[in-house]
């Protein structure tokens, strides 16, 4: 099972989880299987579901099939595999038409991603994950093929760690404990790399992912709450690492990003 796979299985060993009277845990494996579904892909059969969810075949079978009846899922005979269905699709719809400073932060994104010759994304975090939720590239022939609906890790990534740094401790403490728990060997290494990263955002601004998350992207990051109360969102500037050096990401871009962080904070907080 790959790390990304790790990373969108529920988290069982999540703090009361099992001990939560109220949680229901099959309503929480069919999310799972919903959640099992990336960026890009289109159809999953129930082998290959059990294997992301770490759930039973037998499991993945009955939930596959009420989730097909209740139309979250749908069945291709054909190939025996199932995509998204249009339940699915309306609850993603709903939720991102609601999300007013996507309208916001495109035109302020986009300027970035000209200036840099990059790509600036807007994102929200999913157990493990971030999920872009707004993506604006430029018109150079190399950028990031990055998505709206594109997930990325949490820890290697400058969005994530960016976020990471906008959390109480407790939180993060709590996540960066499930990251531990993915890969035990590397994280030592790991999490030297995110505390210096957090170290980052306090006395710069930012935070950086140089070859971390791969060895050819670079990235710069910042995290700020869209509202009083709402959980972070990060914005992001990444691209080919040959065209985006450390020194540009953080003397020309870092200022363009903090300027759009600030620009959105305003009209979010009645500014």
């Amino acid at each position: 099972m790959t790390q990304q796979t790790k990373q969108n299985a529920i988290p069982d060993g999540s703090p009361n989880v099992k001990e939560d009277r109220h949680f229901v845990t099959a309503l929480a494996r069919g999310l799972d299987l919903l959640a099992c579904f990336r960026s890009g892909e289109k159809l999953l059969g129930n082998q290959e579901l059990a294997e992301r969810s770490k759930l039973p075949k037998s499991t993945v079978s009955r939930l596959t099939y009420t989730l097909t009846k209740l139309g979250y899922l749908q069945y291709d005979e054909q190939v025996g595999k199932y995509r998204l269905g249009t339940a699915t699709l309306a609850l993603g719809s709903a939720m991102l038409s609601k999300l007013d400073i996507r309208q916001l932060a495109r035109p302020l994104m986009q300027e970035v991603a000209d200036f840099s010759h990059a790509t600036v994304s807007l994102g929200m975090r999913d157990r493990l994950s971030m999920i872009y939720v707004e993506n604006c590239r430029s018109q150079a022939a190399l950028t990031l093929r990055l998505d709206v609906g594109a997930r990325i890790p949490i820890a290697t990534t400058a969005m994530g760690r960016a976020y990471l740094a906008e959390l109480p401790d407790s939180e993060r403490d709590d996540i960066l404990e499930r990251v531990r728990e993915l890969d035990e060997v590397a994280w030592p290494a790991l999490k030297s790399k995110v505390m210096r990263s957090l170290d980052e955002y306090r006395t710069q601004g930012c935070c950086t992912s140089f070859g971390d998350w791969q060895p050819d992207v670079n990235a710069i990051a910042i995290a700020f709450r869209p509202s009083d109360g709402a959980a972070p969102m990060s914005i992001n500037c990444g691209g080919p690492a040959f065209n985006l050096s450390p020194e540009f990401l953080l003397k020309e871009v870092q200022p363009r990003l903090l300027d759009v962080v600030s620009r959105l904070r305003r009209p979010m907080h009645g500014g």
